[in-house]
């Protein structure tokens, strides 16, 4: 009786086409690192692969069965909240069924505060994988990495059935603790870490002076206010130092976030023209972003950071600042997530994030699993200070009767922060020296003065 009452719901379930819930005047929060996620989709209709009752059978009785005989009892809600996360789980990695905490996770994601500990990570074949950690949290300050398995979670294996209890497992109650195994490539055994979880509240933009005239830009992530972030830390720095030469954009270790903040941020730098175009299925999942008049930089020379953990929202930044050769990507290929997901409320506590559509650079280039090929390959290197003997005579200073100069000043030291810089971040050192090249090679924005240039010492 009940096998016969399951199937009669089903057959009406099945019979009937599959309506897309349009989302409340206000929209459900979009998806996190990595996904990206787009506007609302509006009601559509799946096409006439019907599903045959042989099918239907089966499912009832693997239902049926699983009730009955499973060593422990299981409630029929768990069951059928297991079967809609299965058959959305199966899609793709992105795709996923949300319940009140998971619509609680998302919003929490999206306005960067939530009790955790700072890392975004991605089921891929059954494992755990480590996109990236966030700056400024307890995950970046123990040394996760991005590209980290996680194989156990206080001492509890990852079920790889079962990834999406072990990324729940990752958060809980700020000051309880959490015991990682992690293996890392090029690692010769797993890696342990014990870390706190904390509130995190972490501004998504940092905006800084890397060198004189020079501005550093840092994005952790795509945030409801990245946009807004950016623009107010530009006209602060603006405002104190004056129109910058260059800037520094770090997109590394970026997971993603937000579309509308990734078309913010790229509208700050572009005076025009697409910055990203998506397509899917339905008409509503057919979108353009255009960037509307004004470069805070005014046209001053741009260099965007990548790495492997670059991904999303962040690679939609970084294509169409490319595409439009409006700035020089260095670093290494980015992360390639190319698709964007919607959330579709099923009522106040139910949602399902499902992937609508691919997106496309500018271009018409989809990343998807290929990433974005940085202009400049950096390989991930660590400089150190080299041992040397000690120099006798270093400059002309130190030669004996040498001639004064005409505007003596203070001795400059020998050892310069670029080279410090290079030390600490030799990837931002790199792109410090490739930025000053394009700043010197292009006429400089108004109100600056021109670069000097000096003599050929041999001349």
């Amino acid at each position: 009786m009940r096998t016969r009452s399951i199937l009669t719901a089903l057959s009406l379930l099945l019979a009937t086409p599959l309506a897309l819930a349009t989302p409340p005047a206000t929209p459900a929060p979009a998806a996190t690192a990595p996904a990206a996620a787009s506007s609302s989709a509006t009601a559509g209709t799946v096409g006439d692969d019907n599903v045959s009752l042989k099918d239907i059978r089966h499912f009832a009785q693997v239902f049926q069965m699983v009730r009955q005989a499973y060593v422990e009892k299981v409630s029929s809600k768990t069951l059928m909240n297991d079967a809609i996360r299965g058959m959305l789980a199966g899609l793709d990695p992105h795709s996923a069924y949300l319940d009140k905490q998971g619509l609680k996770d998302l919003d929490e994601d999206t306005t960067g505060k939530y009790a955790g500990l700072g890392i975004e990570v991605l089921p891929v074949d059954g494992e755990l994988k480590i996109v990236s950690p966030i700056d400024g949290t307890p995950a970046k300050q123990a040394g996760i990495q991005p590209g980290d398995t996680v194989l156990e979670i206080d001492g509890k294996p990852v079920d790889p059935q079962a990834v999406g209890d072990s990324i729940d497992q990752l958060r809980g109650k700020p000051g309880s603790h959490v015991h990682l195994l992690i293996a890392r490539k090029g690692a010769d055994k797993p890696l342990t870490f014990d870390i706190e979880r904390k509130v995190i509240q972490v501004p998504s933009v940092k905006v800084d002076q890397v060198a004189p005239g020079y501005a550093y830009i840092r994005i952790s992530q795509f945030q409801e206010d990245t946009a807004s972030e950016l623009d107010d830390g530009l006209a602060a720095f603006i405002k104190k130092h004056g129109q910058p030469r260059g800037a520094i954009l770090d997109l590394r270790s970026n997971p993603g976030g937000l579309v509308t903040a990734a078309v913010g941020t790229a509208d700050t730098f572009l005076d025009g023209g697409t910055i990203v175009s998506t397509r899917g299925r339905l008409a509503d999942a057919n979108m353009s972003f255009s960037a509307h008049p004004g470069d805070m930089l005014h046209g001053a020379p741009l260099v965007v950071l990548v790495d492997h953990g670059t991904a999303s929202a962040a690679e939609i930044v970084s294509g169409a600042l490319k595409d439009h050769q409006r700035a020089l990507i260095i670093g290494q290929r980015t992360f390639g997530k190319g698709v964007v997901q919607t959330v579709l409320p099923l009522d106040a506590e139910h949602a399902v994030k499902i992937t609508t559509a691919r997106y496309y650079t500018p271009n018409g280039i989809s990343i998807q699993a290929k990433g974005i090929t940085p202009d400049i390959a950096l390989a991930s290197l660590k400089v150190q200070q080299a041992d040397h003997a000690p120099q006798l005579i270093g400059s002309e200073s130190d030669l004996p009767n040498h001639l004064a100069n005409e505007h003596p000043g203070k001795k400059a030291a020998r050892t310069g922060n670029d080279g410090k810089l290079a030390e600490r971040d030799y990837a931002l050192s790199e792109a410090l020296n490739v930025l000053k090249g394009l700043s010197l090679a292009q006429r400089p924005p108004a109100g600056l003065p021109a670069p000097a240039v000096q003599p050929h010492p041999d001349h």
